[in-house]
């Protein structure tokens, strides 16, 4: 189980680097840095069944770590005015942050999952997850404003 989840991350960090990449070739908009952690947040449904609900403490400590995260991905994430539109940088520090994340990650799964059941670890992951996009995304968003209005 645990190679499988780790195969299928390994996916995503290449498919989001891919997407990265594709982005931008493209303006930006609001929407495009907004929507992703609103549509993220539909997976807190799941704290709803008793089998994935954690402690506040491990709720606090998922999101601390989140919030950890999101400083590099802050960091490597960077906007550019073209032609009167807003484009996302090319960085590949970006992706070098993305994938040595993907590894801590990793590590911690293979810790954390060793000790706490499947659910609670699938519920700590994915609030270390929403608590890294949502600070990310708010800091682009301001970014994309400051950028706006030059």
């Amino acid at each position: 189980m645990f190679w499988g989840s780790t195969i299928v991350a390994l996916l995503m960090g290449l498919v989001a680097s891919f997407v990265r990449v594709k982005a931008s070739a493209y303006p930006t908009n609001a929407k495009k840095i907004l929507i992703p952690p609103l549509a993220m947040s539909t997976g807190m449904l799941q704290f709803l069944v008793p089998a994935f609900r954690l402690t506040w403490l491990e709720v606090g400590e998922a999101l601390l770590v989140g919030l950890i995260f999101s400083v590099f991905l802050i960091k490597t994430s960077n906007f550019e005015k073209r032609d009167g539109e807003v484009y996302l940088s090319r960085s590949k520090a970006f992706f070098i942050v993305v994938f040595v994340l993907l590894a801590i990650r990793t590590a911690m799964k293979a810790f954390i999952g060793a000790e706490v059941n499947i659910f609670a670890t699938g519920g700590l992951f994915y609030l270390i997850a929403w608590g890294m996009i949502v600070p990310w995304r708010i800091a682009m968003y301001q970014k994309y404003k400051q950028i706006m209005a030059t």
